[in-house]
């Protein structure tokens, strides 16, 4: 049903055809609603005023009342800009414009007073401002209009060139909400807005474009915020609850008689509390009737694979097979190798496929598949061929999820099963919980937050290039005892414009400076066997220093690597850098990070180099980084809806989504089909807001 919001831009009074074409392309506004909803990025504090003799090339944007005592146009051809003073009573202010000089020009008056808003910044032994906003001054009426909280929009510079600027969009969007503001619907119970303090949705609307003053803005802010969360909820929470039905049934597992034979005979170490914890959170769920999904957070090294071998095990004592699949061949040979000697133990069978696996091996592991016989599955995208295919496949486990795409996890999902398969997704990226709650919030979340005993933490330590001597006297002391060393570059080749240590001239420097010890090179634009190989020569012990770029962040583990220097550790993010910090401290000797960066540091340098000095906690770094980044850099978060928010930001705003969470549980948990009279308002936005999609991929992690 269509309403007023429905209405085309063009009929606005002040768009008309030319300006309606303008938002449909640059601002992809079509209809009353895009507009109302193109909200303000920022507000301009346009209650004080400022002398000029107040102002300062620190101050931020400052608002003044002078006389203009001069334009004029000065220099040529690119250099040509438009030039004026302004002066009140305890000094004066230079004014430039490098565009728009003509119509500027013709614009202001010599002579007249004016109200100036704009950023000063000085230049020699002057204070200037460039482009300021000039509103002719005549006593209380400009000032009055000029006045208060003024918004800011998102503009682009074709708009600009037509005049259109974030002023006229401001004029257009108070026309508009004059037209519309009683047709604006209420989208929350009552009993939720007086529960939570929330002012309406219409004055949330009207107040976050154009706030009465600072508090006004702050109501309409949280009110906003609060709808998108909950209704963001309401949708994983919703999602979640509907997987627990015959739509999604799953294999039973609740025989596990082998299972329980490794537990109490083979295993060779104890498990940590953590790991304990998540065998039983797993059982629980593959018991249930119902298909499991589940993600399985743990740091490198925490143990994540033992538990998924423990869980193929509860798979195998119920007549089902289970595939792991890693990201690149080294992974999965590691996974296999690391797996094998506890299948040969138990007598079960264990088989690697990889694109390298041999034609004869590749007909073996088909027909083993197929019949039953092979148990356990370790490999690649291999995996995911139509012509592997499988008996019973009933779990999946995939590590380092984030890497595949969600067709490539469907896939699998896919492959022959009495029922649907249980999927374990494991990732050594520690995820920060808000994020686990929005762009994983409809899966089950498991976490190993505990390292094997005989761990020992990694001591980290921020040198700067000056202390490269030392660092490298250090490493060579730890190379004396037998440990190895890792040296990560973020290039591979130099580049003109980043001056960052690169991958070759960093290789000759370190052969230079170890010239009794190998030293292997690896990056990403070797062939693949190249690669393997210098990182099999690594693990053996063949090489003592491993050279490399971020290919290792998921590679091979070396238990006697004790040593990693990252070179340019500015450069990387904190995600990557803690990624990098755990390919050493896989064995029971110290390990050391060590984190090299130029003197120059930027803030938010300086905050991700202390964050790692300061803790080995990959929780507390992910916090750190989803506040310093934002949810849409932070790995796999590309394709989730948490990049749609327009008002919350789930790095600052995690009281607010846990407490809207909690909301949205309790109402789902009272009334799971909104049947109730005070929810028909929640349906109906909800219906609103849905999207449908031809695969519900949520159902492949």
């Amino acid at each position: 049903m269509s309403t007023v919001f429905d209405t085309k831009i063009e009929f606005l009074k002040g768009v008309g055809a030319v300006r309606a074409e303008i938002l449909n392309k640059e601002l992809g506004v079509y209809t009353f609603g895009d507009l109302l909803e193109q909200y303000p990025f920022r507000h301009e504090d346009r209650t004080k005023f400022y002398k000029i003799g107040e102002v300062f090339d620190d101050t931020a944007y400052v608002q003044m009342i002078g006389r203009l005592t001069s334009l004029n146009s000065v220099g040529d051809g690119r250099a040509k800009r438009l030039m004026g003073i302004v002066s009140d009573e305890t000094g004066e202010m230079e004014l430039v414009w490098f565009k728009g000089a003509k119509w500027i020009e013709r614009k202001l008056k010599v002579g007249s007073w004016y109200i100036v808003y704009g950023k000063p910044q000085r230049y020699g032994y002057k204070l200037s401002i460039a482009h300021p906003e000039m509103d002719e001054y005549d006593q209380g009426v400009s000032q009055a209009k000029s006045g208060g909280l003024q918004p800011v929009y998102h503009t682009t510079e074709k708009m600009k060139a037509k005049s259109f600027d974030s002023r006229a969009l401001a004029k257009l969007t108070r026309t508009l909400l004059e037209k519309v503001y009683h047709d604006i619907s209420e989208t929350l119970p009552e009993y939720l807005i007086k529960e939570n303090n929330l002012i309406s949705k219409g004055l949330a609307v009207a107040w976050t474009h154009f706030p009465k003053n600072p508090q006004t803005l702050q109501q309409a802010k949280d009110r906003l915020k609060f709808e998108e969360l909950f209704f963001l909820q309401m949708k994983i929470i919703a999602s979640k609850v509907g997987k627990r039905t015959d739509k999604y049934r799953g294999q039973i597992f609740d025989k596990i008689p082998t299972f329980n034979i490794f537990y109490k005979e083979h295993l060779p170490f104890d498990l940590t509390g953590a790991q304990k914890r998540v065998v039983r959170e797993i059982y629980d769920d593959m018991r249930k009737g119902y298909q499991m999904n589940r993600l399985l957070q743990g740091d490198v090294g925490s143990g994540k694979t033992i538990v998924a071998f423990m869980c193929m095990l509860m798979a195998l004592d119920n007549d089902a097979q289970s595939a792991l699949m890693a990201p690149t061949e080294i992974l999965a040979q590691q996974h296999y190798n690391g797996l094998k000697p506890f299948a040969d133990d138990m007598g079960v069978t264990i088989e690697l496929l990889t694109g390298s696996s041999k034609t004869k091996d590749r007909r073996r592991i088909d027909e083993t598949l197929r019949d039953g016989s092979l148990k356990i599955i370790v490999g690649t995208h291999a995996l995911i061929e139509d012509k592997v295919d499988f008996y019973n496949l009933g779990l999946c486990v995939i590590d380092e999820q984030h890497r595949f795409g969600v067709a490539q996890r469907a896939a699998l999902w896919k492959k022959t099963s009495k029922e649907k398969p249980h999927m374990l997704v494991m990732t050594a990226t520690p995820i920060p919980r808000t994020l686990a709650m929005t762009v994983y919030g409809d899966l089950e979340v498991s976490i190993i937050d505990e390292l094997p005993a005989g761990r020992k933490p990694i001591i980290t330590w921020h040198k700067f290039d000056k202390g490269r001597l030392r660092v490298f006297g250090f490493m060579r002391e730890q190379i004396e005892l037998g440990r190895q060393a890792y040296i990560v570059y973020p290039l591979i080749e130099e580049s003109e414009t980043l001056d960052y240590k690169n991958l070759e001239e960093g290789y000759e420097s370190v052969s230079r400076a170890f010239p009794d010890y190998k030293v292997s090179i690896v990056h990403g634009r070797m062939k693949p066997a190249d690669k393997d190989a210098e990182m099999q020569r690594f693990a053996e012990g063949k090489t003592q220093i491993m050279v490399a770029t971020t290919v290792i962040e998921v590679g091979v583990n070396v238990p006697n690597a004790s040593i990693m220097v990252i070179e340019n550790a500015e450069k990387f993010g904190l995600a990557q850098l803690h990624q990098l910090r755990g390919r050493v401290g896989r064995g029971a000797e110290q390990s050391y990070c060590v984190l090299m960066t130029g003197d120059k540091l930027s803030k938010d340098g300086k905050v991700r180099i202390q964050t790692m000095v300061d803790t080995t906690d990959g929780f507390k770094i992910a916090d750190a980084d989803l506040k310093l980044r934002g949810p849409g850099d932070i790995e796999g978060t590309q394709q989730s809806g948490v990049l749609d928010l327009r008002h919350a930001d789930i790095g600052q705003d995690s009281a607010l989504l846990q407490k809207v969470r909690n909301i949205a549980e309790n109402i789902l948990d009272e009334d799971p089909d909104l049947v109730k009279e005070e929810h028909a308002i929640i349906k109906q936005q909800q219906s609103m807001l849905v999207r449908k999609s031809v695969t519900n991929w949520s159902r492949i992690s």
